[in-house]
């Protein structure tokens, strides 16, 4: 049996693919499935920069994006419920290091290209006037999250060989000599042949009782919900480092803030009355609109955004999946896919190398 830590996005769908293969699993959570940052993140299927990233989180990224459509569609149709991979393009605005990014696309071989401004006001009427400059990616999708979450949650249910145990908190994992061999809980004990530690900004505080030092922490995120008509806003706008994100449905997420101060995951009114800002400068006729709903998460800080995926060398049967930062949603399929080819021995989807463990843990 395997133990799966933690029951993020990365959680169930490492749980969902290990399964798929046969293997039996229970994922343990200590909230609810799917409650904590990939529920409260906005679902673009990118990082908000991709050429300002290390070439392993831009391999994880377009392996994810590239699969995105087809887990939308598997997960549909096996759950009836959608998780509304909608692809609308991504406008960034009065780019700063906009030669960076095309050279970067170029290089990459990925669509990205400056567009008039005219031409944007074209596309997107409630743009607001204070932009002078805009590059375009196309067929950039976003994924409505707490559906992706609610489906891989549903899916798993329905799978024999997988239990899901929520409200159980793992207090400690147990270990045999140098080995892993499950974790420990109020209830008790979940013992397996191997535990995947995939707990976000919570897997530090679990594996530094081992002596492993893995430099995740929380960094909240805030974010705020707008409900306007359909057609309102056709696709994804971002200028300075703040986004609105449009759904099928006319719902419109604008964020979002990136604070270092530890667990507190409370929203504050400075940041709503900020995010509030940033959606009129965006898309001013949202200064008429009422917030429906201000939100935080905890994003599993790490140096440079790259996840910690395989094996935890000295320690067998400890395997990792963490540390996604700002991109959990975005690279989730990608590292679920890695973590389940490697445990499973198959040969892997994308190189290992540069996101496992080893030298990148401190002892």
């Amino acid at each position: 049996m395997t133990v799966v830590v933690g029951g993020g996005v990365i959680g169930l769908l490492s749980t969902y693919l290990l399964a798929s293969a046969g293997q039996e699993v229970v994922l343990l959570e200590a909230g609810e499935a799917g409650r904590e940052a990939s529920w409260a993140g906005g679902g673009i299927v990118s990082p908000l920069y991709p050429w300002r990233y290390s070439p392993a989180v831009t391999a994880l990224a377009h392996w994810s994006q590239d699969y995105y459509p087809q887990l939308g569609q598997t997960l549909l149709r096996q759950t009836g419920i959608d998780p509304e991979v909608y692809a609308t393009g991504l406008y960034w605005l009065d780019l700063q290091d906009e030669d960076e990014a095309l050279a970067w696309a170029e290089r990459q071989g990925r669509a990205l290209y400056p567009v008039p401004l005219e031409q944007v006001r074209a596309a997107v009427p409630a743009l607001g006037d204070g932009f002078s400059r805009a590059v375009f990616m196309p067929g950039v999708a976003n994924v409505r999250n707490p559906r992706l979450l609610a489906a891989l949650r549903e899916a798993l249910q329905r799978m024999p060989n997988v239990r899901v145990v929520e409200h159980s908190p793992v207090g400690a994992l147990i270990q045999e000599g140098r080995r892993v061999v499950g974790v420990r809980t109020a209830e008790g004990e979940w013992r397996g042949e191997q535990v995947v530690m995939a707990a976000g900004a919570w897997s530090a505080a679990l594996l530094a009782p081992l002596g492993l030092e893995l430099p995740v922490k929380p960094m909240k995120g805030q974010m705020i919900l707008y409900k306007c008509a359909e057609d309102f806003l056709p696709s994804m706008v971002l200028a300075k480092r703040r986004y609105a994100i449009p759904r099928r449905d006319g719902h419109i997420l604008v964020g979002s803030t990136l604070e270092d101060v530890g667990f507190d995951k409370a929203p504050t009114e400075d940041a709503l009355e900020s995010l509030k800002a940033t959606a009129v400068e965006l898309l001013p006729a949202l200064a008429n609109s009422e917030v429906v709903k201000h939100w935080a998460g905890l994003r599993p800080g790490s140096p440079d955004g790259v996840p910690y995926i395989g094996a935890v060398s000295g320690f067998d049967g400890l395997w990792l999946n963490c540390g996604h930062f700002r991109n959990g949603l975005v690279l989730a399929p990608a590292s679920c896919q890695l973590l389940a080819d490697l445990m499973l021995g198959r040969k892997p989807s994308i190189d290992p190398a540069p996101y496992a463990p080893g030298q990148r843990l401190g002892h």
